[in-house]
C-alpha cells in the first residue's frame, strides 16, 4: 500500500511541476515582451542616453 501512495504523490508532484514550469515560461515570455515593447518605444537618443542601441533590445529582453 505504501508503494502505491508513494507513486501517487510523485505523479501528483510531477503534474504540479509541469504546471509550475509552464507558468514560469509564460511569465518569462511576458516579461521579455514587455521589456521589448518599452525599449522599442524609446527614441534612438533616449536609448543612447542609457547606453543602448536598437540592436541591443532583443539581447536585453532575453536577459543575456
Amino acid at each position: 500500500m505504501s508503494t502505491m501512495e508513494m507513486n501517487r504523490s510523485v505523479a501528483v508532484g510531477g503534474v504540479g511541476n509541469v504546471v509550475a514550469n509552464v507558468f514560469s515560461m509564460l511569465s518569462a515570455w511576458n516579461d521579455a515582451r514587455v521589456t521589448r515593447r518599452e525599449l522599442n518605444r524609446l527614441s534612438d537618443r533616449e536609448l543612447n542616453d542609457i547606453g543602448l542601441c536598437r540592436g541591443d533590445i532583443e539581447r536585453i529582453a532575453r536577459g543575456l
